[in-house]
């Protein structure tokens, strides 16, 4: 009896810390799994790369489903690659903005045709009130959410030197909080 308690105990803490495991190297697990199914040719383990090493790098978010992590960078910021109309962009996540903003260089990038008389807008910012265009981002993707028809405004480039992914955004999501240093994305 007290044999297949502690075979039941090591079987239930070894199943229990699999989601730790996953989280931390989702491609061991994959390839462990891989390796179990017969048939199927195992895959050799990726190395784990430290992207903590990577100067001004974002990591990447950890998706989960429907949900995405984002760490906090080494200033508490939430930074991470985004896509905008499919477009791959770095940009901060940014619960003080009211609106996704974006640069006139990333609104060219991703495919936003803008003229002169569309900066019609007055926006104060940290600098001072400037000119801005509000506009729609087909669809702005972080991990595996997706959100369409997005509304943005479009600063010049030097007013706004980085991304902010803003409540225009985080409102049409069903969650998002901050805990340890993390910040969750549920849709």
């Amino acid at each position: 009896m007290l044999r297949k308690l502690l075979i039941l105990a090591v079987f239930a803490g070894t199943s229990a810390s699999i989601p730790i495991v996953y989280q931390s190297n989702p491609q061991l697990v994959e390839n462990l799994l891989r390796s179990a199914v017969p048939g199927k040719q195992a895959v050799e383990a990726q190395p784990n790369v430290n992207l903590a090493s990577v100067p001004n790098k974002p990591a990447a978010p950890l998706p989960m489903g429907r949900k995405v992590l984002v760490a906090a960078d080494e200033r508490g910021h939430f930074s991470s690659p985004f896509k905008l109309n499919g477009r791959q962009v770095d940009g901060m996540i940014d619960t003080g903005a009211t609106l996704v903003a974006i640069n006139i260089s990333t609104a060219r990038r991703i495919g936003l045709s803008l003229n002169a008389s569309d900066f019609n807008r007055e926006v104060n910012t940290a600098n001072g009130t400037i000119k801005a265009a509000v506009a729609m981002i087909d669809r702005l993707q972080i991990g595996s959410i997706t959100v369409n028809d997005v509304q943005t405004i479009v600063l010049d480039d030097r007013a706004l030197r980085t991304n902010l992914i803003g409540m225009s955004f985080l409102n049409r999501l069903d969650k998002y909080q901050v805990e340890n240093g993390t910040l969750l994305l549920v849709q």
